[in-house]
């Protein structure tokens, strides 16, 4: 039965290819793991003041639940990470066993979909929405329905159905993908979108029932992952979400306490240029209370990432 309601009529959009949109950020602005390496620690590190302490407690932490191999460490991301040039440190941290489950939001798969697929994302929101065809890269679009829809088929969560694609597909530049690197090292990756907050919830040929439905089981694949870091231990680090990750990352929590799990011993940090009220919230203040620890690192992604990484692999 239709809504009475007026709905618009996507069909009627027209988009565009990807290289007629422009990028702002390609392949060429990723930081390299490899060519930083230990160099913070290798001359003696930073100074004992309040930011740098919790990147090493932060580090000494993930270090610790990596070697008692049955604590989780997982990681949630928002866009800026990836669009930050980020990619390749989080993939070298699942790579080493520094990460066992990566969380993100809709914007940062993505991206991570485009920089794989394209080797460039990111647009020019200002002048593409002058142009009347911000979101509309046609070929962003097809890549990724494709892909939900043979994820559908075969039972799979969001962000497996997006790695297996861009492994399967071979795509030019998956060495810098989260989603490909997961999927190609057997880590789970989900992926947690509302819908409308997306560009490609824009586009004519999305379908709404197939996104929540894959979306669904991530959440129930990432709760499972909260539970088990909510009764043997571990890390949840979150980088530069500012309200999706840490809201569902609660509610797995929620789950979690439900099945009994304590938190015991559980360590949190929320990674971001600014404290916004549900990281510090959701993510520090509220899982602390059951015995844990919280640690709060203000900075830009561009620095205190590759600066985490340092700590945790030398």
């Amino acid at each position: 039965m239709p809504s009475d309601f007026e709905e618009i009529d996507l069909s009627r959009v027209r988009t565009n290819s990807i290289r007629e949109r422009g990028s702002v950020v390609t392949i060429r602005d990723f930081g390299d793991p490899a060519a930083g390496g230990a160099s913070a620690r290798g001359r003696g590190g930073p100074p004992a003041a309040d930011a740098a302490r919790g990147i090493e407690e932060l580090a000494r932490a993930i270090r610790e639940s990596a070697a008692a191999k049955d604590r989780e460490i997982v990681w949630m991301m928002g866009a800026h990470v990836v669009k930050c040039g980020l990619s390749r440190y989080v993939i070298d941290l699942m790579r080493s066993g520094y990460v066992t489950a990566v969380a993100m939001n809709g914007a940062a798969a993505i991206h991570d979909f485009e920089i794989a697929s394209f080797g460039e994302t990111s647009e020019d929101v200002a002048r593409n929405l002058e142009r009347g065809v911000f979101g509309f890269a046609r070929e962003t679009a097809d890549g990724c329905f494709e892909a939900v829809h043979r994820g559908r088929s075969e039972g799979r969560g969001l962000g497996e159905a997006l790695g297996r694609a861009l492994e399967d597909s071979r795509a030019p530049h998956a060495a810098y993908s989260v989603l490909a690197a997961a999927s190609r090292l057997g880590v789970p990756a989900t992926v947690h979108v509302a819908i409308g907050t997306d560009i490609l919830h824009q586009h004519p040929a999305f379908d709404g029932a197939a996104w929540g439905e894959l979306s669904a089981r991530d959440f129930r694949i990432l709760a499972s992952r909260i539970e088990r870091l909510g009764r043997a231990g571990g890390v949840a680090v979150n980088a530069g979400s500012a309200v999706i990750c840490p809201e569902v990352f609660l509610k797995a929590f929620s789950v979690a306490r439900n099945l009994g799990a304590p938190f015991d011993r559980l360590v949190t940090a929320n990674l971001d240029m600014i404290q916004h009220y549900r990281p510090r919230t959701n993510v520090l203040a509220r899982p602390s209370g059951f015995g844990g620890a919280s640690i709060a690192i203000t900075g830009r992604h561009e620095v205190v990432i590759p600066l985490l990484h340092s700590f945790i692999v030398s």
